[in-house]
């Protein structure tokens, strides 16, 4: 078991002109799959409890979940609170055993995101965890909609909260389940010019694959997180096995079968960011 947090992952990768998923676990089958597609390709991941998985299984049983799964492989594995949204969160993910945070004030106004995240990050700090803040609002698919990242505001919040990675709003946009046109590279770079932090892009399914490596490349991004295509598959690959065998009832032989689809996609998104 290598528990590492992103400051361990991030940091190499920004020199290495590279980066590494943060994927969104929702399940134990999911989670298995992604850890194990980690170990096959030799790379580091980034396992990630985000809102809809915290209210499906609670913060503890999450914990000690993706730190069993870390036990079986020998890769550098950060266990990621995702969008956390209150001190109580954090403190609850620290005591189960996560080694980063990320910490999303990113819907108040300035000085209260940066207030409140400069607070979450010494915490995390404190305990040896790293953290992720967000700046700019990255809006939903048919849903609420995104504000772009300020880049001299950036530079503040960097400079204020001490957070170890900096989430942007560049043109990317959560749940979007078709590869769009290119991120704000200009804005990126502006942002870039203000901050030495590594940088993220939440709704990285959106994101085609071959500008996610011409960005790690190119850019101080360095994390990439992928939901929405990995959940396609899941769907994909479920509909096909109840159509393949209609009389499966057990759960446990369901979803032990789509695991091997999962698997192969999560090492194609973690390849592709390796480069």
């Amino acid at each position: 078991m290598t528990l590492v947090t992103l400051r361990d992952v991030l940091k190499p990768a920004l020199e290495e002109g590279r980066a590494v998923a943060g994927l969104v676990c929702l399940g134990w089958e999911d989670a298995r799959a992604y850890a194990m597609a980690a170990q096959d390709e030799g790379l580091p991941v980034i396992l990630q409890a985000g809102p809809g998985a915290r209210a499906h299984m609670p913060i503890p049983v999450w914990g000690a979940t993706l730190r069993n799964l870390a036990e079986e492989v020998d890769v550098p594995v950060v266990i990621h609170l995702d969008h956390g949204k209150s001190a109580d969160e954090a403190r609850a993910a620290i005591d189960a055993g996560f080694t980063s945070i990320m910490y999303d004030g990113s819907l108040d106004p300035l000085d209260k995101n940066i207030e409140d995240t400069a607070r979450i990050a010494e915490m995390a700090h404190a305990a040896g965890l790293s953290c992720e803040g967000e700046l700019g609002v990255v809006g939903y698919v048919d849903g609420a909609p995104s504000r772009g990242t300020d880049p001299d505001e950036a530079a503040r919040f960097a400079a204020a909260t001490g957070v170890d990675a900096l989430a942007i709003s560049v043109g990317n946009v959560h749940l979007q389940t078709e590869a769009a046109q290119g991120l704000d590279r200009a804005r990126i770079d502006a942002i870039a010019a203000r901050t030495s932090l590594p940088l993220v892009i939440h709704g990285g399914s959106g994101v085609p694959a071959a500008e996610r490596l011409r960005l790690a490349r190119e850019t101080p991004i360095t994390k990439f997180n992928i939901g929405t295509e990995l959940r396609q598959t899941f769907g994909r690959a479920l509909r096909n096995r109840l159509e393949q065998d209609p009389d499966t009832f057990d759960r446990i032989a369901i979803l032990g079968g789509i695991e091997p689809d999962l698997r192969a996609a999560a090492r194609a998104v973690l390849r592709g960011l390796a480069g």
